[in-house]
């Protein structure tokens, strides 16, 4: 618990250092381009998620018995479900608007895309909120029958270990998280590859005509960005995987590492983005030079 509660408050606060320095910029252009838009609702869920997810973590360890309050638990499950998923899914519509915007293909419906794009993101980012609410309900109508079902439990991961076979309820509330995880993964993965594919021919293009391009550097401060969600969502579906997996729940190891990831995977990532954003970057430092400064000077 000291531990998640460590790595749950260091996200917080990286996440809401990213919502200021984005509304100060709000504020100062009145208004924001469409990255900013993605970057500001990821760093508002993510900071909700790891509140919710750390008194989830908190109530089940110090006191446990709230959870038969009702609608205490149910309200938990649902709020951590909703604000789960809609970062994953806005996580993924960065990653696919970071595609569009930097790779280059000579493709009518692409570049239909490209021009379209500061249209279709609150199109994608309204998709967002409606699915992960759906998915929030289906979860508070879940953690409500298993509740009412089962009286003896324990905490497990975000889920109810119950007592005998796996509850039919827990089931679904697995199929559920799974197909979020794989729908969101899935745009990941094809928009990873669509802009490696376009840095590797703009980098033979390059070359050839033996010239450098302020391109070359958007492809690659957003493979940066992708790649790095890439590899921490990849080892978040295998501990989902592995979650589901009756012989390695009983494993508390296994227990440990997946909450240990899954509570440093909101503040880690939305630190890769802040140092890839030369704004937000900037800020940081003079932030932390500030800081430094003033611990020196006392």
């Amino acid at each position: 618990l000291a531990i998640i509660t460590l790595e749950a408050f260091a996200g917080m606060g990286i996440n809401v250092f990213l919502v200021c320095v984005l509304c100060i910029a709000w504020i100062k252009k009145k208004a924001l381009n469409s990255n900013e838009k993605i970057l500001l609702l990821l760093g508002c869920c993510r900071f909700w998620h790891l509140c919710f997810s750390w008194i989830y973590s908190f109530l089940s360890t110090i006191y446990p018995n709230y959870f038969y309050v009702h609608p205490i638990f149910q309200l938990i499950v649902f709020f951590q479900s909703f604000f789960n998923c809609f970062d994953l899914w806005v996580s993924a519509c960065l990653c696919v608007f970071y595609c569009i915007k930097i790779a280059n293909f000579r493709n009518s419906f692409f570049t239909y895309m490209k021009v379209k794009t500061d249209r279709i993101v609150p199109w994608l980012l309204l998709t967002s909120v409606l699915s992960a609410l759906a998915i929030g309900i289906i979860a508070y109508d879940v953690a409500d029958k298993n509740l009412g079902n089962n009286h003896n439990y324990t905490r497990q991961g975000n889920f109810l270990k119950v007592s005998g076979n796996m509850d039919e309820n827990v089931f679904h509330m697995f199929f559920i998280y799974g197909f979020g995880f794989v729908t969101s993964f899935t745009a990941v993965i094809f928009s990873a590859v669509f802009l490696l594919f376009s840095l590797w021919r703009h980098k033979c293009k390059m070359q050839k005509n033996s010239m450098n391009s302020l391109s070359m550097e958007a492809h690659i401060r957003a493979m940066k960005s992708i790649l790095s969600f890439f590899i921490m969502y990849s080892i978040n579906f295998i501990f989902l995987v592995l979650s589901l997996i009756p012989s390695t729940k009983e494993e508390n190891y296994v227990v440990f590492l997946s909450l240990l990831f899954l509570y440093a995977f909101p503040g880690v990532h939305s630190l890769i983005l802040i140092f890839s954003n030369p704004n937000m970057k900037t800020t940081l430092i003079r932030i932390l030079s500030c800081v430094k400064c003033k611990v020196c000077m006392r």
